[in-house]
């Protein structure tokens, strides 16, 4: 299982730079430079903002919580995501160990993660729908509007999966454990009732639910105004609604491949056939694509940093701790 992910990343990584090769890397350079400094801090800076945004979608769902732990949670999610040759799912794993260190329960903290990316998921099908809806304002005859209209409905199914699964699934799994009897699955049982008890928690205040679901799609949109600053400042402007359907498009690309870590090679073949739609040069749409990649590196590997330094020194005062309540043997007189 752990070999795939690797093998993934290594064929993405050839990919990505067969492609650099191929359409002239001095170009891509250019392009890369054509931002400059100002125009990178800038985009970072947009991104840092939206996940505070995202932090805090996260944190209605969790009442009690400080904000700032479900934005620094937020932060060591998707840096693990972007940052670390780990899967979507690892990042996942990774902001919710970030919350349990900041004392929330591990309970709470798994149910959180799980109703949040589900909503965030929800949220970007909601994203895909207006990109298509926009798309075929702009261009009705696109080829792209079919393989989309048929990936937006399995994403609609599949989200309606995870509603369902989360809300009655586990029922089914307490039914099972307790026929199997006792054991392994009588303590199963008791931590999938826990967790089934803690989502219970989140589902009964729709509120939360919407407003978790209002600020993701929110956030979708406006992701798109780091693309469109990008492009305006390299010299290659798109409008406004052409960057969100180019935007809405590629993410949806990337949750299909989720496989692969970081989705390298196939965020830089999509943005490359995405951005051909909209008369974008694919020197561009490789640069767009690796200045995200720096974004993400600029971001996350600080945060993955810190995050390690605090797990380093919580298992130290651990181990130390273990070490002076260790009473020495002594021998007998």
């Amino acid at each position: 299982m752990k070999a795939l992910p690797i093998l993934a990343a290594v064929l993405g990584i050839g990919v990505m730079l067969a492609l650099v090769g191929y359409f002239g890397a001095g170009a891509v350079i250019r392009s890369l430079f054509a931002v400059g400094g100002l125009g990178f801090a800038a985009i970072c800076a947009i991104h840092l903002a939206l996940m505070v945004v995202m932090g805090f979608a996260w944190r209605v769902l969790m009442p009690g919580i400080p904000s700032w732990v479900a934005i620094w949670g937020r932060l060591v999610r998707d840096s693990g995501s972007e940052v670390l040759p780990l899967s979507q799912v690892g990042g996942y794993v990774l902001g919710a160990r970030a919350l349990a260190l900041a004392g929330v329960t591990g309970t709470v903290a798994a149910a959180g993660t799980i109703v949040d990316v589900t909503f965030e998921f929800v949220a970007q099908v909601a994203y895909t729908a207006l990109g298509l809806a926009l798309l075929l304002q702009l261009q009705p005859g696109s080829a792209a509007a079919t393989p989309v209209l048929i990936g937006l409905v399995v994403a609609v199914a599949a989200a309606m999966a995870f509603l369902i699964v989360q809300r009655h699934g586990v029922d089914y799994f307490e039914r099972i454990a307790r026929i199997l009897g006792r054991g392994w699955a009588e303590r199963s049982a008791a931590g999938a009732a826990a967790l089934h008890g803690a989502l219970r928690e989140i589902y009964r205040r729709p509120v939360a639910l919407w407003l978790c679901f209002a600020l993701h799609l929110a956030c979708w949109i406006a992701s798109a105004a780091e693309a469109w600053l990008v492009l305006r400042l390299a010299g290659e402007p798109l409008p406004f609604s052409a960057v969100l359907v180019l935007e809405s498009m590629l993410y949806a690309v990337r949750t299909s491949a989720f496989v692969v870590p970081n989705a390298v090679g196939v965020q830089e073949g999509a943005y490359i056939l995405l951005g051909a739609t909209f008369g974008l040069s694919p020197e561009m749409a490789l640069a767009l694509s690796l200045l995200k990649r720096a974004r993400d590196l600029a971001i996350g590997l600080p945060t993955i940093g810190v995050w390690q330094a605090l797990e380093g020194g919580r298992l130290w005062r651990r181990r130390s701790t273990a070490e002076v309540n260790r009473v020495p043997a002594t021998s007998p007189d």
